[in-house]
């Protein structure tokens, strides 16, 4: 159903392989000796064979442990020295260092413009220095400036820190995206996609919770609560990424901790579901160009464009909006954490169910849905702290869920390494201008209002997600029925299918 079906009958032989899920279809075994002498060889659920001196299932736990957990903490840490700003706001920040207007909005705002514009340059530039060093040599640098936003002692400092921390996080989640679609199928890959998007939401609730406790270092040593936020965090953020420089996972082809074997099982399997790779290519400004010629690229950038907004608007307001129910700094933070953690559960599940079915547009309608009703009730209800609260839930929930799903769908729909790299960059890239909208869609002037104009902002903003991804599920359906329509045979050599990626006429969308 709408591109889950086989592309073509499966025989039995085990040196054909076809991917259930409308993949390409390889010829010929990897490990021919082992098919030929019919010794106890495993294969997986595409028919590629296992090297015997392990299983699928060992395989693919030695994987994730190497790969998930390090890009989870070096995400969390990120987002936490992104967003916890929204905490030094409520340890007095803005009084400290005289901002007035929307001098802080504008302080915000100063991360997404280089954020903005070196996603792209960031993920080829992965490509060419091997994730460990530029992962992490990013994440050092990010920990140095989050030090330097909390030596800062006015307006100009504190954008000058922000600007370069947005130079230097820019490259943190498109990169981390794009490392995990090169080593996972299409079936099994949101589970692992929700996994690492929720340590965000790990970092709102961890954050939360490190405010809260650092905040009571307010005046040690001369310094205010605010300020030891972004020392002890930066520092932390530093120390990590100097272990990391080790820990960093590669691309399949290059992963040393792998045997000959193993990695060569891993490519086959990836082969047939996605497609050859490329990876022995540079990407080059032609491919760049060629990338945007296709029209559901930028549908995937308008998809996650519209869930920036209210991710975004919750991220760094949340903490505004809870002050205004009469907690104090230490109260504050405390109820930050709850949402947070809810979200995270949330979004688990969604990614179960979605990985189980094989399928991803409703599961990106289903969260949006939650958003949009936790939205109508912050805008409509002000006088019901219990039911305003429980609003604040269902816009973490939704909102937090559905961004996951709506990358991984896009993400893994892109075949080859150049085509993935590019457009999981203008994906995160072009989504983030959102990020810009957001830091000015609540204005301090706006709270006695109760933030009406903030949230029918959020509103439009997941409606227009929800309207691109209805027109992108259109899209693919039509792109693998055209496709189905269309002789496979068309005289194209192998080089030729993977210079195209997804769009060779063997390719199947997953919708």
């Amino acid at each position: 159903m709408f591109g889950f079906g086989a592309k073509a009958e499966a025989v039995e032989s085990p040196s054909t392989s076809v991917d259930n899920e409308r993949g390409f279809k390889n010829e010929g075994s990897n490990y021919p000796d082992l098919v030929s002498n019919g010794a106890g060889v495993e294969y997986d659920d595409l028919n590629v064979v296992c090297p015997p001196h392990t299983t699928e299932k060992k395989l693919m736990a030695k994987i994730d442990l190497r790969v998930i957990p390090f890009l989870c903490i070096l995400y969390l840490l990120a987002f936490l020295d992104r967003v916890n700003i929204a905490n030094a706001k409520a340890f007095h920040l803005v009084k400290d260092l005289d901002l007035t207007g929307v001098q802080y909005n504008t302080a915000l705002t100063m991360l997404f413009i280089p954020y903005v514009v070196c996603e792209i340059p960031s993920n080829i530039l992965m490509k060419r220095l091997q994730p460990r060093i530029w992962l992490s040599g990013c994440m050092f640098m990010f920990g140095v400036v989050e030090v330097c936003q909390g030596l800062v002692q006015g307006y100009g400092g504190l954008l000058a820190t922000r600007f370069f921390l947005g130079v230097f996080e820019a490259g943190m989640f498109p990169g981390c995206f794009y490392l995990i679609g090169m080593w996972y199928k299409r079936s099994e890959a949101q589970r692992r996609y929700s996994f690492f998007f929720s340590s965000t939401t790990l970092a709102g609730a961890f954050g939360g919770l490190l405010a809260s406790a650092i905040g009571k270092m307010d005046g040690l040593r001369g310094c205010s609560g605010w300020r030891w936020i972004f020392i002890l965090e930066g520092v932390l953020t530093c120390v990590v990424a100097l272990f990391f420089f080790f820990l960093i996972p590669s691309f399949p082809e290059d992963a040393s901790w792998l045997t000959p074997e193993e990695r060569s099982y891993v490519k086959a399997r990836l082969q047939v579901d996605q497609g050859r790779s490329a990876a022995e290519r540079k990407i080059t400004l032609r491919d760049v160009g060629k990338v945007f010629k296709d029209y559901k690229v930028i549908l995937g950038g308008l998809m996650y464009f519209g869930l920036i907004v209210p991710a975004y608007g919750f991220a760094f307001f949340a903490p505004t909006v809870l002050a205004t129910y009469g907690y104090s700094p230490i109260e504050t933070q405390l109820h930050s954490v709850p949402p947070w953690a809810c979200a995270f559960g949330f979004a688990m599940m969604i990614a179960f169910a979605s990985d189980f079915t094989r399928h991803r547009f409703a599961f990106t309608l289903i969260p949006i849905s939650v958003a949009i009703a936790g939205f109508g009730i912050l805008i409509t209800v002000h006088h019901n702290r219990s039911l305003e609260y429980a609003g604040l839930f269902l816009v973490a929930m939704g909102a937090y869920s559905a961004m996951p799903v709506i990358v991984c769908w896009f993400n893994m729909n892109l075949g080859g390494h150049h085509r993935r790299a590019v457009g999981t960059a203008w994906q995160v890239g072009f989504g983030n201008i959102g990020g810009i909208i957001a830091t000015y869609a609540f204005l301090p002037n706006d709270a006695v209002h109760f933030y009406k104009t903030g949230y029918s902002i959020c509103l439009a903003f997941l409606c227009l997600s929800a309207a691109s991804c209805c027109v992108y599920a259109a899209a693919v359906v039509w792109e693998n029925r055209k496709r189905d329509r269309t002789p496979v045979d068309v005289g194209l050599t192998d080089y030729e299918k993977t210079e195209l990626g997804d769009l060779s006429p063997d390719y199947r969308y997953l919708l």
